[in-house]
């Protein structure tokens, strides 16, 4: 299959900009990527943070995108299973893959915040519980007429869930992997996976994607386990425009993501604390040459067609999931020059 260009979008709301702005800003990116011939669309999913994002309801937002595409793929990176009803769930994703006629990757994870968690009221130390239990409910609700279920957190008893979706048996389903004995556990599953490197750098995804395709395999899947990463990227014409013109809000993303880890480390249910609260604090020092080294992808089109080149063949990669506006600060005209140079001068070099 060819590499998969995608871009990650969480609706951005900079400081000035009213929701609607943010929200008519959002979705002339998206037309601007349906028009260029980009893949995919991913929309995060996003609560309390509205110095940061208006994207709190991605299957609406995706359903919005379904009635003014035609072509681009829909996807969720990610939709968070622990907060949601798996019974409603399933009726709104298999309502969503109607409505796009098929369009609709469906990815799923936990989040590593706990504090949305606690908006919710839902413990975050069951988070992992929780999201089995969904994904197992959905899985059968999409797929049989009737279904019965019975476990820690929901009870059903012959449920008859519609409509079915447009896919069969179901929308492909990738989950986000990011602590290590979450790779194998993926992989035994049979899904396909999201990394990102927002708490780790590059080079410390080959070990856990070998982990992966190693237990993928192992569980008597067929072929290796699709792997599409989650990056900043940032293209202009010159090598000199590529790294001044995101700078600002690749640190100021990283000090922000940095302040919320460290704060996370304090709430309850967490792993690790120790580790993430050090994450945390190294992220929030992070210079922009090592975000340049280790996170981020910038350029003009052909170093980052040759540095995406590289990252495929090291890691297998199946396609990207680009942040074209990590951090909120780039300015719309710039985001969508971005855009198209990486859709009409990169992309096409791996098709």
């Amino acid at each position: 299959m060819a590499f998969e260009f995608g871009m990650f979008h969480e609706f951005q709301s900079p400081q000035g900009q009213t929701e609607p702005e943010a929200f008519a800003r959002a979705f002339a990116e998206i037309d601007a990527a349906e028009r260029w011939g980009l893949d995919a669309i991913w929309l995060a999913e996003i609560h309390g943070a509205p110095e940061r994002s208006v994207l709190s309801a991605p299957l609406l937002i995706g359903s919005a995108i379904a009635a003014r595409t035609r072509r681009i793929k829909i996807g969720t990176a990610v939709q968070v299973l622990p907060l949601c009803h798996p019974l409603r769930l399933a009726e709104e994703v298999a309502t969503l893959d109607q409505l796009s006629h098929g369009r609709l990757i469906f990815g799923v994870g936990r989040s590593g915040f706990p504090r949305t968690y606690e908006a919710y009221g839902v413990p975050y130390g069951e988070s992992r519980e929780r999201f089995a239990e969904t994904l197992e409910i959905l899985k059968k609700a999409w797929t049989e007429p009737a279904f019965s279920h019975s476990g820690k957190y929901f009870r059903f008893a012959e449920v008859k869930a519609t409509p079915k979706p447009y896919q069969k048996p179901h929308p492909e389903i990738r989950i986000a992997a990011t602590s290590a004995d979450t790779f194998p556990a993926i992989g035994r599953l049979g899904h396909a996976i999201f990394v990102a490197v927002r708490l780790g750098t590059l080079s410390e995804l080959a070990p856990n994607i070998r982990a992966y395709r190693e237990a993928y395999r192992a569980a008597g899947h067929e072929g290796e386990g699709r792997v599409f990463l989650r990056a900043p990227v940032y293209v202009a014409e010159t090598a000199a425009a590529a790294r001044a013109e995101p700078e600002e809000s690749i640190l100021y993303f990283y000090r922000y993501l940095g302040e919320r880890l460290e704060d996370s480390a304090t709430r309850a249910g967490v792993r690790a604390v120790e580790e993430r609260a050090a994450r945390g604090r190294r992220l929030q020092a992070i210079t922009y040459d090592e975000a340049l080294r280790d996170k981020i992808i910038v350029g003009p089109p052909e170093a980052v067609a040759e540095r995406l080149g590289a990252l495929k063949e090291e890691l297998g990669l199946d396609g990207i999931l680009a942040e074209m506006n990590c951090g909120t600060k780039i300015p719309h005209d710039k985001v969508l020059k971005s855009l198209q140079l990486l859709s009409e001068n990169v992309a096409p070099r791996f098709h």
